[in-house]
């Protein structure tokens, strides 16, 4: 419905819609800027994302932040802001905080941020750091206009802003309150968009390939590269009870579309033909399955084995087998090529693919080119991280840039 003429105006200086790890971060920057704030989160409490990531540890950044790290049609639009905030900054902010950190497994590489006091202590800070702003929550947004300013109608009264930022994050995790409520906003503008597509996401199989290559393994874990599309990760990969999980997994899965394949490198560090061809001469009366659970537990070799080349290998020794299939077998090893059916879905998706479109917003200020006064920032836009604090990091950037931006503008 319109907003009533009849109704008390709350006039802001800039109105965030979101309370999420974007929307905090530019309230806190505004708020630093003594320019005066309002948050308007729908559900029952801020940062519900915050409080859930990393299983509730919450990966905050990564020690290795570089702009190839995200997936945008534009892979430059993402270099201003993040070179603008930087991890370190954030870093900073925590100590600030008193709040201590840790990197998960430093011998990985990988550079995986943990917050010591759990992800409630990154949120506290946030608002902490939105001090003096005006919440909103268990609001719902009715109508949102622009006649000069931006005129907001909840539920219960009328806001007024120039700037109006929309913060609300993609679709990912429908269960928390996620919509694609950004989109909408960007539409009625005239603003292009591009829809949400789960992303960071477990594949699924369809029930031939659960029966031949995965049956009775739920839980069963590997360290494997995967790739698709020429893009590749190592990490551990995790069989469930339709299909594959795990790291390489969610990761390899913002770059798959519906009908393409997926490689899985069994032996990543290991030429499995060499290795395979040495075993034969030097252990040619073990069993094929037996030699492989030096890498891979027993029960995925046995299944690999009598799965993968359809040579009934099984039961034969190294030396029994002719060196073709051998071959065959070890480069399958190093080559496994599997068609998901599908994914997770939104429901079990970390992040979204697609959004606002880039093009239609400044990298600097995160202000639409053709709407004066209206800005997107976060997962709202077509942009989006790897797995391990990478889109944390955005949050922070995108929301640090947009308060820079409006505060410089006066």
């Amino acid at each position: 419905m319109p907003p009533s003429s009849s109704s008390p105006v709350n006039q802001q200086d800039v109105l965030i819609i979101g309370g999420g790890a974007a929307g905090l971060m530019c309230g806190g920057t505004l708020i630093k800027k003594n320019i005066s704030v309002a948050i308007i989160e729908k559900s029952e409490k801020l940062g519900k994302k915050i409080l859930i990531s990393g299983g509730g540890r919450c990966n905050f950044t990564n020690l290795y932040i570089e702009p190839e790290a995200y997936i945008s049609p534009n892979p430059h639009f993402c270099k201003s802001a993040l070179s603008g905030y930087t991890q370190w900054e954030f870093i900073s902010l925590m100590e600030k905080h008193n709040l201590t950190w840790n990197e998960k497994n430093p011998e990985s590489g990988l550079g995986q941020l943990f917050c010591d006091k759990k992800s409630i202590a990154i949120r506290d800070m946030l608002v902490s750091e939105c001090d003096g702003a005006d919440f909103y929550l268990q609001t719902n947004i009715e109508n949102i206009q622009f006649k000069d300013d931006y005129l907001i109608q909840t539920e219960t009264e009328l806001l007024q802003t120039k700037s109006l930022i929309i913060a609300t994050g993609g679709e990912s995790i429908p269960k928390m309150g996620a919509t694609d409520f950004g989109l909408k906003i960007a539409k009625q503008f005239g603003i292009k968009t591009i829809p949400f597509t789960p992303a960071l996401v477990p594949f699924i199989f369809n029930q031939n390939d659960l029966k031949r290559y995965f049956e009775d393994l739920s839980g069963t874990a590997f360290f494997a590269e995967v790739s698709c599309n020429n893009q590749a990760f190592k990490e551990m990969v995790l069989i469930t009870h339709k299909g594959l999980s795990g790291p390489a997994i969610l990761q390899i899965s913002s770059y798959w579309s519906f009908g393409d394949e997926i490689k899985i490198n069994l032996l990543p560090n290991i030429d499995a033909q060499i290795w395979l061809l040495k075993m034969q001469q030097v252990n040619g009366k073990s069993l094929l399955k037996n030699i492989l659970s030096e890498f891979l537990n027993k029960k995925f070799s046995e299944k690999l084995v009598d799965s993968l080349i359809n040579k009934n290998l099984a039961d034969k020794t190294l030396g029994e087998i002719n060196q073709a299939d051998l071959k065959l077998f070890a480069n399958t090893l190093n080559n496994w090529c599997l068609s998901p059916s599908g994914t997770r879905g939104m429901s079990l998706a970390e992040v979204c693919t697609g959004g606002v479109s880039v093009d239609e917003i400044s990298s600097k200020t995160f202000e639409a080119k053709n709407q004066k006064g209206l800005y997107f920032i976060g997962e709202t836009l077509d942009i989006a991280g790897w797995l391990g604090g990478y889109n944390f990091q955005w949050a922070w950037a995108s929301g640090v840039a947009c308060g820079i931006g409006i505060a410089d503008e006066g």
